[in-house]
């Protein structure tokens, strides 16, 4: 296996002028000041959902309580509970840098909860935002989609960022990584553009095809808490996924119910506290990623398991461990929004918030594809914000969101409930137009029984496929 070779053009009309390499030392820059600091800046690179928990971190011991000497570049938590070990090398990596790599993941598998939420304390203190430990502590709950699992967090991932490697590396980490222990490579490379520096990143091990066909069946026969990280690895931040798909409208009400992290007779003990007022059981959804909980019994904003954890404490007298609180929090259908078909939310009775995410995970927040198919609907015609959702890769919950509040989406008076009337969140875009959704259909030839379009009008799903062009 080779390093990636990339090449960069710069163009004019059918003109393209190669772009020539160049190296982070050749232009002064540094591993710590300069590349470190773009991967903290953009996490990204290690990949997806990688939260930075410290950088050049070097406060631990050897057995003998002398502490070492090596620092580790940077320490990230992915979305499944895992530790991310990030080596750094501005030019070619050194032959025995996957030791180094190793060296450190070893380390860090014997970090629990406290250690890590210290560490990030310091690191956050030290870049001028002052968190106390209580607070990263739940930063890292928040961040993990699932239960919070120590066998997991002895298994680290190891990134290694280098301008090259060299064969003995590779090699190596080829048949690390064939012996179950994830080791990934990414180049990083440097071009000057018109007086302008431009940095890439490429992975180039494992490839796409290498994990799906030779290290993917490896970790399935491996031991519960491999197979436990491969179905969690698909998963997001859970309020992140919300928050950046649209799937809850603001105002959206949700309910407590008492799940993981707590035995029978807490649950218990959490409703009946619950039940001497009502107001401690529901809360309201605001699309801030940062605290999302608006709750009725105090009105402060709050993070799902952040709230979770402040109940379990009211009632046990006592600090919560491994609650995850957005299973915790279900959509209550009793409380429709204005925006959204009465229907679908029905449907959604009874999810959780990590369930929610799961279910509609990938919906999407570009509407180009619902603009073009809302041009493409029939005069006399009709389709559901569920059919519309369907063929264009999104959830009714979201579309109708967005209709409610598009000022330029054609044809959106054509978009009914599933039962064929006119959403009681519909408004036209131009407040001084007059007449109903409903005026406006039977105008176009659109029939009405009992105040609902009739099913022999609606647009098959097929046919809004072929409208959209697909």
């Amino acid at each position: 296996m080779g390093d990636s070779v990339d090449h960069l053009f710069t163009v004019v009309g059918a003109s393209a002028a190669p772009v020539a390499p160049t190296a982070l030392a050749a232009e002064g820059l540094l591993e710590r000041q300069h590349l470190q600091e773009w991967v903290i800046a953009h996490p990204q690179v290690l990949g997806e959902s990688v939260l930075v928990i410290t950088a050049e971190f070097d406060r631990w011991a050897d057995t003998d309580g002398v502490p070492a000497r090596d620092r580790l570049d940077v320490l990230g938590l992915d979305a499944t509970g895992r530790l991310v070990v990030v080596e750094l090398k501005r030019g070619t990596a050194d032959r025995d840098v996957h030791l180094q790599a190793i060296t450190y993941a070893a380390l860090v598998s014997r970090f629990d909860l406290g250690t890590l939420a210290q560490a990030h304390r310091d690191f956050l203190k030290g870049r001028g935002q002052f968190l106390e430990v209580d607070e990263c502590r739940q930063r890292l709950l928040d961040h993990v989609d699932g239960d919070w699992s120590p066998e997991l967090l002895q298994r680290p991932r190891q990134v290694i960022i280098a301008a090259g490697f060299p064969k003995q590396v590779t090699h190596t980490v080829v048949w690390l990584s064939e012996m179950n222990l994830d080791i990934d490579l990414i180049a990083v490379g440097l071009w000057k553009v018109q007086g302008q520096l431009v940095a890439g990143f490429t992975k180039v091990y494992p490839t796409p095809e290498v994990e799906e066909f030779t290290l993917a069946p490896a970790r399935i026969e491996a031991k519960a808490a491999a197979r436990e990280l491969e179905e969690r690895s698909r998963a997001r931040n859970t309020v992140h996924v919300l928050v950046d798909a649209g799937l809850l409208p603001g105002g959206a009400r949700l309910r407590l119910v008492p799940r993981h992290g707590v035995p029978e007779s807490i649950r218990e003990d959490i409703q009946a506290w619950v039940h001497e007022d009502g107001r401690r059981a529901s809360v309201t959804w605001s699309n801030n990623t940062a605290a999302p909980l608006i709750w009725d019994a105090d009105g402060e904003s709050y993070t799902p398991t952040g709230l979770a954890n402040h109940i379990f404490s009211s009632v046990t007298g006592r600090k919560a461990d491994g609650i995850q609180g957005t299973t915790w929090w279900d959509v209550d259908t009793g409380h429709i929004p204005d925006t959204v078909d009465p229907d679908e939310w029905a449907a959604l009775a009874g999810t959780s918030l990590v369930a929610l995410a799961k279910q509609l995970r990938g919906a999407r927040k570009d509407w180009s594809a619902l603009h073009t198919l809302l041009e493409a609907i029939p005069s006399g015609r009709w389709t559901s914000y569920g059919d519309v959702a369907t063929v264009i890769g999104s959830h009714a919950v979201p579309v109708g969101t967005h209709l409610a509040t598009c000022g330029r989406c054609p044809n959106a008076w054509r978009v009914l409930t599933a039962a064929g009337r006119v959403s009681a969140g519909f408004q036209w875009s131009d407040p001084t137009r007059s007449g109903t959704a409903a005026d406006v259909l039977g105008t176009e030839g659109l029939r009405f029984e009992a105040g609902a379009a009739v099913q022999g009008a609606r647009v098959p799903v097929d046919e809004l496929r072929r409208l959209l062009g697909g």
